[in-house]
């Protein structure tokens, strides 16, 4: 398993060694935090710009301008919603049958502390689950997992919840379908938050930064897969 933070651009691929032959197709996964959020704008942005052919997918498709970017508006991010909740309901399975994926990126338990006050354990159980659902779905899935970003009035408990995922994911990780850990918490300060939950445009591209990294290698391990 390798952790991507925004001091590691481990990225393998190149242009002139990748060659897709089909758009890779990307579900962000999430609640209001991948709903609202620009940070999908801006890695669609980026990934025009680097010539990878990437379709986001999911049923849902935010309205933010997002500063007149024309992206790609399909992902999974659900205002509201909690891990455990998304597990209980067993949503992820028609999710992944409607839209199916090759790369996942996962940003969830906000909502799950904020709203649920769910302890560190349940929600990892709760995220294992659905990797095991994703995994069902597309046994080669390529997974990236969010420590989530700072939520000031419960941080305590967002951090704990940080400090496990590491070890969490490892224990979770599969060679056929691998786990890597961003760090989203680190270096997001209050001014990167609009309203004290969700991330400001600043906030925004400093998710963009570190997701960017990991998705472009999640695409280079599909090529040889």
């Amino acid at each position: 398993m390798v952790r991507f933070s925004s001091a590691q651009v481990l990225l393998t691929a190149t242009l002139a060694t990748f060659a897709q032959a089909a758009a890779v197709r990307w579900m962000p996964l999430g609640d209001s935090i991948t709903d609202y959020g620009c940070w999908r704008a801006w890695i669609w942005e980026r990934f025009q710009k680097e010539g990878y052919n990437v379709d986001l997918v999911g049923g849902e498709k935010a309205g933010e301008n997002c500063n007149g970017l024309n992206f790609d508006r399909d992902h999974e991010g659900h205002p509201g919603f909690m891990a455990v909740d998304i597990v209980a309901k067993n949503q992820l399975v028609d999710w992944l049958k409607k839209n199916p994926a090759d790369v996942v990126t996962m940003h969830l338990g906000t909502n799950d502390i904020f709203r649920g006050n769910r302890k560190t354990a349940e929600i990892t159980a709760a995220l294992g689950k659905l990797i095991d659902q994703m995994r069902e779905s597309n046994a080669a899935m390529r997974i990236i997992v969010a420590q989530i970003i700072p939520l000031p009035t419960v941080d305590k408990q967002v951090q704990e919840l940080n400090q496990a995922i590491p070890a969490w994911a490892a224990s979770k990780n599969s060679t056929v379908s691998p786990i890597w850990v961003v760090d989203q918490w680190t270096n997001f300060t209050s001014a990167d938050l609009k309203d004290g939950i969700h991330p400001s445009e600043s906030g925004d591209v400093k998710m963009a930064n570190k997701f960017y990294p990991a998705l472009v290698h999640a695409i280079a391990t599909l090529d040889g897969k």
